[in-house]
Order: structure tokens, then sequence, then C-alpha cells
């Protein structure tokens, strides 16, 4: 009797793990509009306990989400959408292996239709605010406590101007070298605009941030902070160009093993970030980022209006409560001061530096800096003059209307630090709980790529995106000039087009005359080798750099062979060329992008390859609406 014991007792214990696993249910509904019933496509909705988001998922084209895996018990429920007031259903029951059918309706917002930023000028009185508010003009207007509107229609969105890469010959330009770029800010940027109904403004669609912005399942390495990937297959939207990629995963480090960190909150609380997708969101933000911290952790808070000042002295992230209650106590309101914050965040972070640790500045804001350091020259010496301190930088960008995307781009480039765009709280879960090893641990700094051609098989050559990241060829093996830095577990994919030697192209590069004072003809070398890749970095304290390279043979796959990483990152390529209208998109098309993307998605946990290829469908929509507007 006791052996039968023992064994019922020893089979429960074995089946204790498989019976949690199980209890688990799904959610699922339709959210629509509650005053025609029509569907809302890429409501984000968020099952949360605790206050804690668990997990989440977006309407498609018909409405319908579903969120699966949730355990059993009892959750809050939260549908999110630009220009509809929230709407949060509370003790949702999930049951273990049930369906729970959930339909939301969401009404419009009464006097926020368009969701759009708020602005600090032109200002108009409260009994104007009144007047206006009881026409049709009110669907353009924002109104705010304070009293003032603004016109919907007033964007000052502003994206530095990209000079799109040409091709170049290997015998006038046998090297192409540049900056690694970790930022991601463009691609959900990009989702925002199409979300909203809109083709994106082609200065805000930067290719490499869009292929960076999806992780590939390269090799982890071994030795060193990273390894190296290379593929060269037929191209897609040039079937007789090649396409090479050049991939780098950093290594995975748990945040168990990570160094303490020092990490200072630098806030935007000027009245422009009053509306619900910059502060309110901005707050859930931080706190999910605050939930992944330790007591090994500490946290400050500063913040900046009309002028800078420090709302939490470093604080044990072992003390969360006192955290958040800072956090949310914080009101919009006033201008701008952000040159003095961020004096004052970097003052505040040598403080508390930690040597052996991680320091690190997280600016959080829509750009609209408009008092002291406001000029981008200024701001970015200020920002270079800082970076040899130690302390890194992650900038957070918020909201839109007034969004200052090249000025935040410029602080990430020069200040050591990375870029990203917060549109909703699944996106703030991917930036600072899904992917917090990239964002906030660096392991390699300063991170250069060289290439070089050989011109007996290249004819010649283009570097997709990067253009803001170009570097001078003597800038590679000089330790001063500063370059990108690579985050913990991040990928970087680069991607160059190739047209061989022979292949008559109307993008190959005219002969130029031959020079008078130099020997141009090119040397005869006796090799299979199509190019070489050579990456310099330093170590995240170092000062000289560290070199490893590797060479590319001339041998291609077709296109359908390639692997699933190469096919996807050549999708996110032509979409993001179709969305600039480049003259080098060729045969691109969105049903061909939605079909590679389809057949190279992978394993896809996050639901990040299946978002792609739904803002894809989305793109073709509003291009062919507008098309047909003209």
């Amino acid at each position: 009797m006791k052996t039968k014991r023992r064994i019922t007792v020893l089979t429960i214990l074995l089946l204790v793990p498989y019976l949690l696993m199980s209890q688990t249910g799904i959610l699922k509904g339709v959210v629509t509009d509650n005053s025609n019933g029509s569907p809302i496509p890429y409501v984000n909705v968020y099952a949360v306990q605790n206050g804690n988001v668990v997990s989440g998922a977006s309407t498609n084209i018909d409405g319908k989400y579903t969120i699966k895996g949730l355990p059993m018990g009892k959750y809050i429920v939260k549908a999110d959408y630009i220009g509809y007031n929230s709407e949060v259903i509370k003790n949702v029951r999930i049951i273990a292996n049930k369906i729970k059918v959930l339909n939301i309706s969401l009404s419009a917002q009464a006097e926020i239709v368009d969701e759009i930023a708020l602005y600090e000028a032109p200002l108009l009185s409260k009994s104007e605010v009144r007047t206006l508010s009881n026409t049709k003009l009110k669907r353009n207007i924002r109104c705010a406590s304070m009293g003032y509107v603004q016109n919907s229609n007033y964007n000052t969105e502003s994206y530095d101007y990209i000079n799109e890469n040409g091709f170049k010959s290997p015998l006038n330009a046998p090297l192409s070298t540049f900056s690694i770029d970790v930022d991601v800010a463009s691609y959900s940027n990009v989702r925002r605009n199409l979300n909203q109904g809109n083709l994106p403004p082609v200065d805000a669609v930067r290719v490499e941030e869009m292929i960076n912005y999806f992780t590939y399942n390269y090799k982890a390495p071994i030795d060193k902070p990273f390894s190296i990937f290379t593929e060269v297959a037929q191209c897609d939207w040039n079937t007789k160009h090649k396409l090479a990629m050049i991939g780098i995963q950093g290594k995975i480090i748990d945040m168990k093993d990570a160094k303490p960190s020092n990490l200072v909150f630098l806030l935007d609380v000027s009245g422009s970030m009053f509306s619900p997708n910059k502060l309110p969101l901005l707050k859930k933000s931080l706190k999910l980022l605050v939930n992944q911290l330790s007591e090994k952790d500490k946290i400050s808070i500063v913040v900046y209006a009309g002028s800078a000042g420090l709302v939490l002295n470093a604080t044990s992230c072992n003390n969360k409560e006192k955290i958040f209650n800072a956090l949310e106590n914080l009101q919009a309101g006033g201008s701008t001061a952000g040159g003095a914050g961020i004096k004052l965040a970097y003052k505040i972070a040598k403080e508390n530096f930690i040597t052996a640790g991680n320091n690190r500045i997280i600016l959080a804001t829509d750009g609209d800096f408009n008092i002291g350091a406001s000029s981008d020259g200024e701001m970015q010496r200020l920002i270079e003059k800082q970076r040899k301190s130690g302390i890194f930088i992650t900038v957070l960008g918020f909201g839109m209307g007034n969004y200052k995307d090249s000025k935040m781009e410029k602080i990430a480039d020069n200040g050591n630090g990375n870029y990203a765009y917060i549109d909703n709280l699944l996106e703030a879960q991917k930036v600072l709980v899904n992917e917090i090893g990239s964002t906030l641990l660096t392991i390699a700094k300063d991170v250069k790529l060289q290439v070089e051609f050989n011109p007996e098989f290249v004819q010649s050559y283009r570097l997709i995106g990067y253009e803001n990241r170009l570097l001078n060829n003597e800038d590679f093996n000089d330790d001063t000039k500063d370059a990108g830095e690579l985050g913990a577990g991040k990928t970087v994919t680069a991607l160059y087009e190739i047209i061989p030697v022979g292949v008559k192209s109307e993008f190959s590069v005219a002969n130029v005359d031959e020079l008078k004072y130099q020997k141009t003809k090119k040397k005869t070398v006796n090799s299979n080798e199509l190019f070489t890749v050579k990456i310099r970095y330093k170590t995240p304290k170092g000062s000289v750099s560290k070199l490893i390279s590797k060479v590319v043979s001339n041998k291609f796959n077709s296109f359908d062979n390639a692997s699933e990483n190469f096919r996807f990152a050549t999708s996110v390529a032509e979409f993001g060329m179709l969305l600039r209208n480049s003259k080098y998109k060729g045969l691109s098309s969105y049903k061909n992008i939605s079909r590679i993307a389809y057949d190279a998605k992978g394993v896809d946990e996050e639901g990040y390859r299946s978002e792609f290829i739904k803002l894809v469908k989305l793109a073709e929509n509003i291009d062919n609406r507008q098309f047909s507007d003209k």
C-alpha cells in the first residue's frame, strides 16, 4: 500500500509542471465603434493584473483580437486607440482551457477627435475656446485645461533630410564605411502614421531602422561581444542584381547577471506633453521598466519644463512604490528647458556614478526643446562633451504633431545612446521589458563597419539605408571618431545591393575619364572573394578599438533558397523603399512584400512580424485610396 501511495505522490509531482502549464485560457473578441458598429482595426487591447500588463494584442483589419496563454484568474482589460476614449473592463475572469469572448465598444472622444499633440501657440482665450467647442470646428482642435487650442492641421514635426545612397563603383570607391545603427524609432513612428490612415513623411522612413526593428536568429558569439553573419543571394526587386546581408549578433546577458544600474529618468513635463499619448503613456511605460529592475539598481528623476528640477533623489528599486508615486505626481505645464534638464541629469548621474556598473540617462520627450540649448548644433556639442563621462543615454520619443525626431536622433547618435519611439504600451513592453538588455546594457561602443568590394566581380554597389551613419574611410581606423553602440542581445543588419560585372543596368556607374596623375588600373587578384567586411569596436570602458574581419566568397543562392533572415529583411527593405518611393525600388510591390514576409515569418512568438504583414496591407490600402483621390 505504501509503495502504491509513493507512486501516486510521485506521479502527482511529475504532473504538477504540466498542470500549471495547462492552467491558461484565451481572451478574444471584436472591438467596434459604438456610433455605427463598424470594426476598429489596430486597437491595442491589454490584459492587466496588479497594475502590470500580462499580455496584449492588436486588433486586425476586421477589429478582431486574440490574447492566448493567459494564466487563469481575474483581469482588468483595457482597450486604447487614438481618437477614442479608453475602455476599461474590470473583473474579466479567465478559466483554464476555455475561451473568454469579450467584445468591446469604443466611443469617439468628444473634444479630442484628432489626437494631435498640444502646442504652445497660438493661444486662444477661454471664451474663444467655448465658442469654438460649440461649432463643427471642435473636430479640428485640441482643448486643454489651460484654456488654449491648436488647429490639428498645424503640424510641426521635423525630420532630417535623407539623401538616399546611390550606386558606387569599386574602382573609384572600393571602400564603404559606416557606423552601426541600433535605433528603431523610425519603424514605430511609421506604424503610428499608418495606423492614423496616412503614409509617413518620406524622411521619417529610415530603412535601416525598419530592418533593425526586428531580431534575427544569427548564431550567438562565443568569445567576443558579437558574432558576424554574412549571406549573398539574388536580389528580389531586381533579379539581375545580388543582395548581400551583413548581420551582427550581440552577446545575450541575463538581467539577473547584469551589473547594477544607476539610471536617471530625464522627463519632459512641459505643456506640449499634456496629451494622453505623451506624459500619461510615459508614466505607464517607465513603470514597466521599474518593475524589471532589482534592489541593486537605483533611479533618480529629473524633470524639465519652464525650469529643470530634481523630483526624486537616487532611490533603490526595492522601494518601487516611492518611485511610482514620484512618477504619478508629475503634471504637464510650462515651456521646455531641455538644455537645463540635460545638464542637471548628467550632474545627478555623475553624483551617483557606479564605477563597475551601468550608468545611463533615459530621456523621455517629444523633443520640442525651446529654451536654453535649443539649436541642434548647441545641443550636439553639449551631448558630445558629456559622452566621455562613461554615462550612456537612451532616448524615448512620445507623441505627434510637434514631434521632433531630428533632434532626438542627434542626441542619441552623439551621446553614446539609442533611440526608440513609443506609440503605445505594447511598444513600451517591447523596448523596456522584452528587449531591456539591448536598451540598457552596452556591450560594445564605437562600432564601425568597412566593406571592401572586389572589382573583379562587383561592377557597382549601394548601401541600403544608413545615410545618417556614413563615415569617411579614414574614420574607420581613427579611434577618436564616435560611432554606434551595441546593446546586449541586439542584432544589427545591413544590406548591400550589388550589380555584378557584365550585367547591364540603368544604375551602373558611368565611367569617368582616366585620371592623369594616378594609376587607376585595377589589380588582378587571384581569388574568388566578393568582398571583405571589417568591424572595429571598443569595450564599453575602452579607448582603443579591436578589429574583426571576414572574407565573403563570390557564391550566392537563389532568392527562394535564401535563409528566413535574409528573405524577411529583404521584405522590410522593400517596404521602406516603397514608402520612400525610391528610384531603386524596382519590381517591389505591397503584394510581393506581404508574400515574402509571410513565407519568411518563421517563429514569431511576440507577433512583431505578423504585425508587419498587417502594416503592409494597411499601407497598400492607404496608398490606393490616395491614388484614387487624385
